[in-house]
């Protein structure tokens, strides 16, 4: 069978045939593509894939090796992914073009976030044999996009907002109009794969006719290796994987930590991703987003200087190391469907404590593999990071069912053999 992957990012196997830079943002499909490379001879898969290009590369269209004995058919398109609220009617053509040249049987398209999903899914025009893999969902997203912010934040404008029409009410109406397009690309797509409760019936809502199918993510190969050890963490760290705008909640976590510091006064959260809150520079605070500028307000206000370092963006070796070190990982989101930075910490067994939002239930089961507290709740949120420095006891058996559970969840052969399943089943 010829399918044709349509991804929102150059998976890194090609970035680095390629020799120019890459993002590590979606890694799981680099997990799910070691896995069919493994598998390609024995299942017949003659795999394509296409992905956003700069100017520099042009409309890539060639064959390329990824590992030994193992080739696909590669494709580039131009797409400006500053503006993803933006349709551009013009990748409907390049798209036909890509769909000419490869004449795949199934379009596996991965993630509804930019408008080339809904272009390809048009060009295709077969909504028998379109597979959409649901990430986020931008049209949800939108709704809960400010997440309890106060109503004078979600008003203010920075000069770096105003020059870039870039403010948190800007931000939010362009997440509508990208759940638009996604609307409109779900309701053209005959077969759908997700993992939770939360996309299932969300898609359902969308597209109640599209057929559902169960296909679990294989993350990335190296946070099925070690595993996090109480003795070798440093006491009282919090790790946060993002926290660059309002739906991952960064002040959420900061509105917690006074609270936190009555009995933990050595407290400390570190911040992977962007660092929006830098401002050492005079150029840095002409930079500030309004997001970043109430961030630093309540680092402030609660005396949180020296207990918050922001990290920068992280290598996947980088993050591993990360969540090795913390003594637990955080994720205060408003919402999350099926959050890949969860899913490697408990492949590590870090311990873990995150808002009950989304598909979140799905991954980490309440005081089985972790804490689940009610989104939002501040205080219930300090609980659970009290709870987990003071009891040694349940953190030891939290490790240990997250790691299994997870490794179920994340299991690479029965993933794979899931998607193979989905294809033949579409192909009969």
């Amino acid at each position: 069978m010829k399918v044709l992957w349509v991804c929102n990012i150059m998976l890194p196997a090609i970035a680095r045939q390629l020799g120019v830079t890459y993002s590590s943002r979606e890694g799981w499909l680099s997990g799910l593509l070691d896995r069919v490379a493994q598998e390609q001879g024995h299942n017949r898969i003659e795999l394509g894939i296409a992905f956003p290009v700069g100017e520099d590369l042009g409309e890539l269209q060639r064959t390329m090796q990824l590992g030994e004995n193992v080739s696909c058919r590669c494709y580039g398109f131009r797409e400006n992914l500053d503006t993803p609220e933006v349709y551009d009617e013009t990748l409907e053509k390049r798209f036909a073009e890509i769909l000419a040249d490869f004449a795949p049987d199934i379009l596996h398209v991965f993630g509804t976030e930019f408008p080339h999903a809904l272009a390809c899914i048009k060009a295709y025009g077969r909504s028998d044999r379109t597979l959409v893999g649901i990430q986020g969902l931008c049209s949800v997203i939108a709704e809960e996009y400010m997440a309890d912010l106060p109503a004078k934040v979600q008003r203010q404008m920075t000069l770096r907002d105003r020059i870039r029409e870039d403010g948190l009410k800007q931000q939010q109406k362009k997440f509508r109009k990208r759940g638009e397009h996604e609307k409109s690309a779900l309701l053209m797509a005959g077969h759908i794969a997700g993992r939770t409760d939360f996309d299932r019936e969300q898609t359902a809502r969308i597209n109640p006719s599209a057929k559902y199918h169960y296909l679990n993510e294989t993350l990335r190969g190296i946070f099925y290796h070690d595993r996090w050890k109480r003795a070798a963490c440093e006491p009282h760290s919090i790790f946060l994987s993002q926290g660059d705008y309002p739906l991952k909640g960064f002040h959420y976590l900061l509105r917690a930590l006074p609270k936190v510091r009555e009995q933990f006064p050595d407290v400390h959260v570190y911040v992977a991703g962007s660092n929006i809150i830098e401002a050492a520079a005079f150029q840095d605070r002409l930079k500030l987003s309004s997001y970043g500028k109430y961030l630093r307000k309540l680092i402030r206000e609660n005396r949180l200087e020296e207990h918050v370092t922001m990290l920068g963006r992280l290598t996947a070796e980088e993050m591993k190391e990360q969540y090795l070190r913390c003594h637990l990982f955080v994720l205060p989101s408003a919402l999350e469907n099926s959050p890949n930075s969860l899913g490697e910490a408990m492949l590590l067994g870090t311990p873990c404590v995150a808002a009950d939002v989304g598909g979140v239930h799905n991954l980490l089961t309440d005081g089985g593999d972790g804490m689940l507290y009610p989104a939002g709740d501040v205080d219930a949120l300090a609980d659970r990071i009290v709870e987990i420095f003071t009891k040694e006891a349940i953190v030891e058996r939290f490790s240990d069912n997250a790691r299994k559970h997870a490794r179920v969840n994340h299991d690479a052969d029965q993933n794979y053999y899931r998607l193979i399943h989905i294809y033949r089943e579409m192909l009969s």
